[in-house]
Protein backbone atom coordinates (compact mmCIF):
# COMPACT_ATOMS: atom_id res chain seq x y z
CA UNK A 1 0.00 0.00 0.00
CA UNK A 2 2.59 2.67 1.10
CA UNK A 3 4.44 2.07 -2.46
CA UNK A 4 1.12 2.74 -4.21
CA UNK A 5 0.55 5.75 -2.63
CA UNK A 6 4.19 7.09 -3.02
CA UNK A 7 4.16 6.13 -7.07
CA UNK A 8 0.82 8.12 -6.91
CA UNK A 9 2.43 11.13 -4.93
CA UNK A 10 5.55 11.18 -7.54
CA UNK A 11 3.44 11.12 -10.49
CA UNK A 12 1.26 14.40 -8.60
CA UNK A 13 4.64 15.78 -7.93
CA UNK A 14 5.58 15.26 -11.82
CA UNK A 15 1.77 16.46 -13.45
CA UNK A 16 2.55 19.81 -11.17
CA UNK A 17 6.64 20.86 -12.42
CA UNK A 18 5.09 20.20 -16.20
CA UNK A 19 2.08 22.22 -15.56
CA UNK A 20 4.57 25.00 -14.30
CA UNK A 21 6.71 24.82 -17.38
CA UNK A 22 4.02 24.94 -19.11
CA UNK A 23 2.75 27.93 -17.96
CA UNK A 24 6.23 29.73 -17.67
CA UNK A 25 7.17 28.79 -21.30
CA UNK A 26 3.45 30.03 -22.53
CA UNK A 27 4.05 33.27 -20.65
CA UNK A 28 7.70 33.72 -22.12
CA UNK A 29 6.17 33.24 -25.60
CA UNK A 30 3.69 35.74 -25.28
CA UNK A 31 5.69 38.32 -23.57
CA UNK A 32 7.91 37.69 -26.77
CA UNK A 33 4.90 38.49 -29.09
CA UNK A 34 4.16 41.72 -27.16
CA UNK A 35 7.46 43.00 -27.68
CA UNK A 36 7.67 42.31 -31.26
CA UNK A 37 4.03 44.12 -31.84
CA UNK A 38 5.26 47.08 -30.18
CA UNK A 39 8.43 47.02 -32.24
CA UNK A 40 6.02 46.97 -35.37
CA UNK A 41 4.06 49.54 -34.06
CA UNK A 42 7.20 51.85 -33.99
CA UNK A 43 8.87 50.97 -37.24
CA UNK A 44 6.88 52.41 -40.32
CA UNK A 45 8.90 50.25 -42.65
CA UNK A 46 7.77 46.99 -40.34
CA UNK A 47 4.24 46.82 -41.57
CA UNK A 48 3.69 48.10 -45.17
CA UNK A 49 5.98 48.21 -48.44
CA UNK A 50 7.61 51.90 -48.06
CA UNK A 51 8.79 53.11 -51.48
CA UNK A 52 11.50 55.51 -51.72
CA UNK A 53 12.82 57.65 -54.88
CA UNK A 54 16.17 57.32 -56.29
CA UNK A 55 17.75 59.70 -58.71
CA UNK A 56 20.92 57.88 -60.68
CA UNK A 57 23.03 59.88 -63.18
CA UNK A 58 19.64 62.33 -63.47
CA UNK A 59 17.88 59.21 -63.77
CA UNK A 60 14.64 58.67 -61.56
CA UNK A 61 13.40 55.02 -60.13
CA UNK A 62 11.47 53.86 -57.83
CA UNK A 63 12.42 50.90 -55.48
CA UNK A 64 10.12 49.13 -52.89
CA UNK A 65 12.30 48.50 -49.71
CA UNK A 66 12.33 45.06 -47.54
CA UNK A 67 10.36 44.58 -44.29
CA UNK A 68 13.54 44.10 -42.23
CA UNK A 69 15.70 46.27 -39.52
CA UNK A 70 18.92 46.93 -42.16
CA UNK A 71 15.41 48.30 -44.69
CA UNK A 72 14.37 50.80 -41.57
CA UNK A 73 17.09 51.83 -40.76
CA UNK A 74 17.92 53.18 -44.52
CA UNK A 75 15.05 54.84 -44.89
CA UNK A 76 15.70 56.77 -41.05
CA UNK A 77 18.72 58.02 -43.40
CA UNK A 78 16.79 59.31 -45.72
CA UNK A 79 17.47 61.73 -47.88
CA UNK A 80 21.23 61.36 -48.64
CA UNK A 81 23.44 61.55 -52.02
CA UNK A 82 26.49 59.11 -52.50
CA UNK A 83 28.98 58.36 -54.92
CA UNK A 84 28.96 54.87 -55.44
CA UNK A 85 31.70 52.61 -57.49
CA UNK A 86 32.07 50.17 -59.54
CA UNK A 87 33.05 46.40 -59.09
CA UNK A 88 32.81 43.21 -61.38
CA UNK A 89 31.29 44.94 -64.29
CA UNK A 90 27.77 44.31 -62.21
CA UNK A 91 27.44 46.54 -58.97
CA UNK A 92 28.23 49.57 -57.62
CA UNK A 93 28.99 50.29 -54.31
CA UNK A 94 29.11 52.72 -51.12
CA UNK A 95 30.80 51.92 -47.34
CA UNK A 96 28.93 53.79 -44.94
CA UNK A 97 30.89 55.45 -41.68
CA UNK A 98 28.16 53.47 -39.52
CA UNK A 99 27.08 50.23 -40.20
CA UNK A 100 23.72 48.85 -39.98
CA UNK A 101 21.94 46.33 -38.19
CA UNK A 102 22.60 42.81 -40.90
CA UNK A 103 20.95 39.74 -40.96
CA UNK A 104 23.21 38.47 -43.90
CA UNK A 105 21.96 35.36 -45.85
CA UNK A 106 23.31 33.27 -49.07
CA UNK A 107 20.85 35.07 -51.63
CA UNK A 108 22.19 32.45 -54.66
CA UNK A 109 20.49 34.54 -57.11
CA UNK A 110 21.20 38.66 -57.39
CA UNK A 111 18.53 40.25 -60.16
CA UNK A 112 19.62 43.40 -61.61
CA UNK A 113 18.15 46.24 -59.70
CA UNK A 114 18.42 44.50 -56.02
CA UNK A 115 19.78 46.60 -53.14
CA UNK A 116 21.62 45.33 -50.86
CA UNK A 117 23.98 45.48 -48.05
CA UNK A 118 27.31 43.38 -47.71
CA UNK A 119 28.92 43.02 -44.54
CA UNK A 120 27.35 45.26 -42.39
CA UNK A 121 28.40 48.83 -43.91
CA UNK A 122 28.54 48.49 -47.84
CA UNK A 123 25.26 49.63 -49.66
CA UNK A 124 25.48 47.55 -53.18
CA UNK A 125 23.23 48.40 -56.41
CA UNK A 126 23.51 45.16 -58.49
CA UNK A 127 22.85 46.20 -62.47
CA UNK A 128 23.37 42.44 -63.56
CA UNK A 129 21.32 39.01 -62.78
CA UNK A 130 23.71 36.37 -61.52
CA UNK A 131 24.61 33.58 -59.25
CA UNK A 132 26.52 34.55 -56.32
CA UNK A 133 28.11 32.69 -52.71
CA UNK A 134 28.50 35.58 -51.00
CA UNK A 135 26.20 36.10 -47.93
CA UNK A 136 23.78 39.69 -48.36
CA UNK A 137 21.27 41.37 -46.03
CA UNK A 138 18.35 42.32 -48.29
CA UNK A 139 17.28 46.34 -48.21
CA UNK A 140 14.75 45.99 -51.20
CA UNK A 141 14.93 46.15 -54.78
CA UNK A 142 14.37 48.88 -57.90
CA UNK A 143 10.82 48.12 -59.79
CA UNK A 144 11.54 48.39 -63.13
CA UNK A 145 15.95 47.68 -63.60
CA UNK A 146 15.36 47.61 -67.56
CA UNK A 147 17.63 50.41 -68.64
CA UNK A 148 19.61 50.48 -65.09
CA UNK A 149 22.98 48.82 -66.60
CA UNK A 150 22.91 51.85 -69.28
CA UNK A 151 22.29 54.32 -66.62
CA UNK A 152 25.02 53.67 -64.10
CA UNK A 153 27.06 52.80 -66.87
CA UNK A 154 30.67 51.69 -66.16
CA UNK A 155 32.33 54.27 -64.16
CA UNK A 156 31.51 55.91 -60.53
CA UNK A 157 27.83 57.41 -59.91
CA UNK A 158 26.01 59.76 -57.89
CA UNK A 159 23.29 58.27 -56.44
CA UNK A 160 20.47 60.13 -54.63
CA UNK A 161 18.38 58.23 -52.54
CA UNK A 162 14.85 60.10 -50.90
CA UNK A 163 11.79 59.12 -49.54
Amino acid sequence: MNKKIILILIIIILLIVIGLFYIQNNQITESKGEDTMNENINNPVETEETSINISINGIDYIATLENNKTANEFINRLPFTITMDELNGNEKYYYFDESFPANSTNIGQIEAGDIMLYGDDCLVIFYETFTTSYAYTKIGKIDNPETLAETVGSNSVEVSFNK
